[in-house]
């Protein structure tokens, strides 16, 4: 190494650098090109969005129909088995082994029943005719 070398090298090592503040340009071309893509980027998403919490409460409310369903039928089929029930409760026979057994009531002879024919209802009377003067 000569020494010229050696004084460009110390030179090198031992500049004063200075960190002046560099001042850029704004480049307002890049910020329009940047605010550009970022609506197309939200927009895009918010599409996405949308399209996909329509989805979700599609398969959403496919879920409840089935559970719908499901309580349907079984509402049905106790539906069914009340009216069964009823009818049970209200058959003839068990009216009157109840009647008897229960409240002590016996069965009429043939003398002690009274028919009692219902009365038809009389017609209505004509419309009155009200004089005009």
């Amino acid at each position: 190494m000569s020494m010229h070398d050696e004084r460009a090298q110390a030179y090198e090592i031992h500049r004063d650098v200075r960190n002046n503040p560099v001042v850029r340009e704004v480049d307002t071309g890049w910020h329009r090109e940047l605010w550009k893509w970022l609506g197309v980027a939200v927009l895009v998403g918010g599409a996405v969005l949308f399209t996909m919490r329509q989805r979700f409460e599609i398969i959403q409310l496919g879920y409840d129909f089935n559970t719908l369903q499901n309580e349907r039928a079984r509402e049905a089929e106790t539906g069914r088995h009340l009216r069964a029930e009823l009818e049970a409760l209200q058959s003839p026979q068990r009216i009157e082994r109840l009647a008897t057994q229960q409240l002590e009531m016996v069965t009429p002879g043939p003398g002690q029943t009274l028919v009692i024919e219902t009365v038809p209802p009389a017609p209505t009377p004509a419309p009155s005719v009200v004089a005009v003067r």
